[in-house]
């Protein structure tokens, strides 16, 4: 009995460890991008990024731990089902009982675990991530993008025709700085070049050459201040905002520890805590009730075995956290208590599982239904049909006549594709893809209306919107998703063709290795071509759609078509003319107005300022095709002093050839265009004087992305036949490892093409070609 407990818990064990990397590297995937990009934005080391993931395990094993030995119950028992072993073990006198008993060791285990994890362990690390996130803030590295308005730092606006780095110190040519401390009346300095040095953390110090300071006077524009000076050392606060943080919006609540949160729990504003509080206790005793539902449905799951299984978990992940979360919103509401808000979704499951054991105990007839449509019905015989009596010794001798004669044989071109066997490996691969690909984006799904369930419930969301949002969103993550499923299916066909010896069979007829991975490898690239087509027809309107209920769900305003920040602009470029830059409070894209435009004229060679023009308000005239200034003024500029000043109420100026479509710049994610359209919008922003690297990144991905289908067809089948007669346990577990290699290689190049540290073609292939060579030479090392 012991031997048979100790058979029994390995195989849950098994599957309950690879459930719990898997569902933890589906949550990974979502955070990764931007922790690598807000490392290496700070200039953090490796180091640093493992720290990060290591602080974030935690919250993650709130959630994955539960659905792990769920996992593992499902398919361990399932795997025992499809076997038989299940059938011989009850037949020798064991119950459901005993069943029940051997899983509970692993769901007290993981209950224990996840107690552990949720009372000491996560409250630490939530305080590790906030002091890191304090720690990278300090550490941010201020390199600036040449030729790009960088609005990064506190009340000033910063633009530098020209950077060279040097060790310790930068070298800038061409500077044009705004304080807009009073946006009405920014105060401008620019310098022909200046020598940047680190002083603190937190301070530049910046030695301008050859400048000169404008300092309006607000209210009174004829007292013009203008100094030059030759040498200016400026101290500059750089306190850069950040792009982003690590963790939650809920990571202080999150990092506080049990005993201080039991005490808030009584306190004002109490109502969170105490939910919080709950939830410490409530998922891992998740692990309990979930395996009370995982054994008799795995039991008696012998129909499709472990694809059965994969199809339940995904069910009842849903069913359970769906619970859960409603419970928790309605809590929240206080339309519920806080115990039957947080604890509902495990009593009603615990009730379902005593339930089906009850039943299954008993033979009940629901169960009997249950179990006679999960088990495989036996094929009816084909020659059943009477024979008349006195054909039967003519139609015996027929027969055998028939059998002693030679049959012929069929000819078989060598040459023909596909053959049967190929349609075999194909079949075998597509069903796989079908099956983890469904399985992947249902539970990305899951795990997004978890992240949106308060705002959904908070703004009152009507459930067609939020179909809609979730419909929208899942060409998004099938696009995403689907090289994974490829690595995936790659893995567990080719394993389970391996497991089975018939690789063995198949090279025993004459069939290389790499005849037969073509057809995986053609499917691959017809992914490949299709993924692009997708990005490059349908996928940018349904995430414009996305973004757009995205805001309505989160309770934002409707975004207007151009970026409110973006109010620094290069006119456009004409030769023999001054280099010309736009300053604007306001732009009305529907009634072609502007409010509080200045215009600086500078020479280009030098970067000073020959002429400024403000106006309160700027109107386009169609029928001249000029801007009408009105209420302004208007200033020229000689070295250090000004040489012309007037006021107006109305005029135009005809050298400004700018028309109202080169400010009205839709502004749009790399996401929401297709090829053709990002590049130009590249081109139109990088006119502009913005800063356009992530999205030149972009560009090259939108290439480099569906390729990644290939790379890992061409990568997972030597992994697969490496792994002998272990199966498709093993080749899950292979994929997790090399998925997450994958993507932490991407991400890195990608954060790195960000900052300008790599060119943007390279950080967006980089990780295809790295991948694609290590498959490559993986696969021509394999025995053919």
């Amino acid at each position: 009995m012991r031997i048979l407990t100790r058979y029994i818990s390995g195989e849950i064990f098994s599957h309950t460890l690879i459930g719990c990397g898997l569902f933890t590297f589906i949550l990974l995937m979502k955070e990764l991008p931007k922790i690598l990009d807000t490392v290496v934005r700070n200039s953090s080391t490796l180091s640093s990024v493992m720290e990060v993931v290591l602080f974030l395990l935690p919250n993650f094993f709130m959630v994955t731990i539960p659905m792990a030995v769920l996992v593992g119950v499902l398919l361990g028992l399932s795997r025992l089902a499809a076997d038989s072993e299940i059938i011989a073990m009850r037949a020798s006198g064991l119950g459901i009982g005993y069943f029940v008993r051997v899983s509970a060791i692993i769901a007290v285990g993981g209950t224990l675990l996840g107690l552990f994890n949720s009372l000491y362990v996560a409250p630490r690390a939530n305080q590790g991530i906030l002091g890191l996130d304090k720690a990278l803030a300090s550490q941010a590295s201020y390199e600036i993008q040449p030729r790009v308005f960088d609005e990064d730092f506190k009340n000033t606006v910063l633009y530098v025709q020209d950077v060279r780095s040097g060790t310790g110190a930068a070298n800038w040519r061409q500077v044009f700085m705004a304080d807009i401390s009073d946006p009405g009346a920014p105060k401008i300095t620019t310098a022909a070049s200046a020598i940047v040095v680190s002083d603190t953390s937190q301070e530049l110090l910046m030695r301008l050459r050859n400048g000169t300071e404008h300092d309006p006077v607000p209210g009174n524009p004829e007292e013009y201040d203008l100094h030059t000076f030759t040498v200016n050392d400026m101290p500059f606060a750089a306190s850069q905002q950040s792009e982003g943080h690590l963790g939650r919006l809920d990571t202080p609540i999150l990092a506080l520890p049990t005993k201080e949160l039991l005490e808030r729990s009584y306190g004002p504003d109490g109502k969170r805590f105490q939910i919080e509080l709950h939830k410490r206790f409530a998922y891992p005793a998740a692990c309990l009730v979930l395996m009370l539902v995982g054994v008799p449905l795995g039991v008696t799951s012998r129909r499709g075995g472990k694809s059965s299984a994969w199809v339940f978990t995904i069910l009842l992940v849903i069913v359970y956290y769906s619970m859960s979360l409603v419970g928790i919103a309605m809590g929240r509401q206080n339309w519920i208590p806080t115990f039957l808000a947080v604890w509902s979704a495990n009593i009603v499951f615990a009730i379902g599982g005593i339930i089906l054991l009850w039943q299954m105990a008993s033979g009940s007839q629901a169960f009997s239904f249950f179990a006679g449509w999960t088990t495989r019905r036996p094929k009816p015989e084909t020659d059943t049909l009477p024979r008349p009596a006195g054909a039967s010794l003519g139609g015996a001798l027929t027969r055998l006549q028939a059998r002693l004669q030679p049959r012929p044989q069929p000819k078989v071109s060598h040459s023909v594709f596909p053959r049967i066997l190929d349609q075999y490996v194909v079949l075998e691969f597509l069903n796989m893809f079908a099956l983890v690909l469904m399985g992947f984006v249902l539970l990305m799904l899951v795990f997004t209306v978890f992240d949106r369930l308060s705002d959904i419930l908070r703004n009152r969301v009507p459930m067609t919107t939020v179909g809609d949002y979730l419909i929208n969103l899942t060409p998004s993550m099938v696009y995403q998703i689907a090289p994974l499923a490829v690595l995936i299916a790659v893995l567990v066909t080719f394993g389970v063709l391996n497991r089975n010896s018939e690789i063995i069979a198949m090279k025993a007829t004459g069939i290389s290795l790499y005849r037969l991975v073509v057809p995986i490898v053609a499917i691959a690239a017809i992914l490949a071509i299709s993924l692009f087509a997708f990005d490059e027809f349908y996928l940018p309107q349904a995430n414009k759609r996305q973004d757009a209920l995205l805001n309505l769900i989160k309770g934002k305003p409707a975004q207007t078509v151009t970026h409110p920040e973006q109010n620094w602009i290069f006119g456009e470029p004409s030769k023999g003319e001054p280099g010309r830059i736009f300053y604007y409070r306001f732009f009305d894209p529907d009634r072609n107005e502007f409010a509080n435009i200045s215009v600086f004229e500078f020479d280009p060679s030098t970067f000073a300022l020959t002429r400024r023009i403000f106006a309160a308000k700027a109107v386009w005239d169609q029928p001249t095709a000029t801007w009408r200034f009105q209420n302004g003024w208007e200033n020229d500029i000689q070295g250090d002093h000004t040489t012309n000043f007037r006021q107006y109420l109305s005029t135009s100026f005809s050298e400004l050839h700018e028309d109202p479509g080169y400010f009205n710049k839709e502004t749009l994610q790399a996401q929401e265009m297709n090829f053709d359209q990002l590049d130009r919008y590249i081109g139109d922003l990088r006119q502009s004087g913005f800063d356009t690297m992530k999205l030149r990144v972009a560009l090259w991905h939108k290439l480099a992305y569906p390729v990644v289908a290939i790379v890992m067809a061409v990568l997972a089948i030597p992994f697969a036949l490496s792994m002998g007669r272990r199966g498709s346990l093993t080749g899950i577990a292979v994929a997790i490892g090399v998925a997450l290699a994958y993507f932490i290689v991407e991400s890195l190049f990608g954060a790195l093409g960000n900052v300008n540290y790599l060119p943007a073609p390279l950080a967006a292939w980089a990780s295809d070609l790295l991948f694609g060579l290590v498959g490559g030479y993986l696969l021509l090392r394999t025995p053919t």
